[in-house]
């Protein structure tokens, strides 16, 4: 990958907001791959195409890029609330390319998001818009991406240097079984990932995820059962291969 964008496209532009798109689009157009099968190079959608940027002709995977100065800020801001809800909730949602670029014009990091990380409660409301604005009443939104597992955040490059392209591809594999789940399922087991993420070592134990009941609770309310809820999705994750028993009680991260 050439971590430098061409800077001899935007030589006649004033906008920043311009600048920043055409380099970056350029940038993925010209440097990236798709992260599910390999193929290259990405092929870029018409502009009227509402939520993503690009696809591949291999796998039709589709993807949504956002770029971001300096680095990865915890909140992404996104278009409109009810339309980012409607993706989310559909089968064409696309992943999300996030690219982080420096004051030199070169890419610091660059990864992907699977779409089936994402669910309702990432997406936080922004207040309507008020006079003297275009679209008074229009609600935008925020995306809470720190609220995303680790290992739903497949980086192509970090800290300028770009990872091996077959681990992308089997980091981003590895998390399609997600992807089949319904909403309440999905929502679950990432919870569940995201616990185990904040555990420090990397051998737990169940009562060491047990302790974060009162938080699942708040997010599960009509959920009475929420420790027999853990040792599904525990269960579950041992069956993928992303932690190990190895005792009663007692489990090993694997891929988490």
């Amino acid at each position: 990958m050439n971590l430098s964008f061409n800077l001899n496209l935007v030589d006649k532009y004033k906008s920043k907001t311009q600048i920043v798109r055409i380099l970056t689009e350029n940038w993925v157009k010209n440097n990236s791959y798709c992260p599910r099968c390999g193929n290259e190079p990405l092929n870029a959608f018409n502009n009227n195409k509402p939520a993503a940027d690009f696809f591949c002709n291999n796998c039709y995977e589709e993807f949504e890029l956002k770029s971001k100065l300096k680095f990865l800020s915890k909140i992404i801001v996104d278009g409109s609330y009810y339309s980012m809800i409607s993706r989310i909730n559909s089968k064409n949602n696309p992943n999300f390319f996030l690219l982080v670029y420096n004051e030199n014009w070169r890419v610091k990091d660059f990864l992907i998001i699977p779409k089936h990380f994402f669910t309702n409660d990432l997406v936080i409301k922004r207040s309507p818009l008020v006079s003297p604005a275009r679209r008074v009443g229009w609600i935008g939104c925020n995306i809470n991406i720190s609220a995303i597992p680790d290992f739903g955040k497949i980086f192509l490059v970090k800290n300028s240097r770009e990872i091996d392209r077959e681990l992308v591809k089997v980091s981003f594999n590895s998390t399609l079984f997600i992807r089949n789940k319904n909403a309440d399922s999905k929502g679950w087991l990432l919870d569940i990932i995201k616990c185990i993420e904040e555990i420090d070592s990397k051998e737990f134990t169940i009562d060491q995820v047990y302790n974060f009941e009162l938080r699942l609770k708040l997010k599960h309310p009509n959920n009475n059962f929420i420790k027999d809820k853990i040792r599904q999705q525990l269960q579950i994750l041992r069956d993928r291969g992303f932690i190990e028993f190895v005792s009663r009680g007692k489990y090993r991260k694997i891929k988490i």
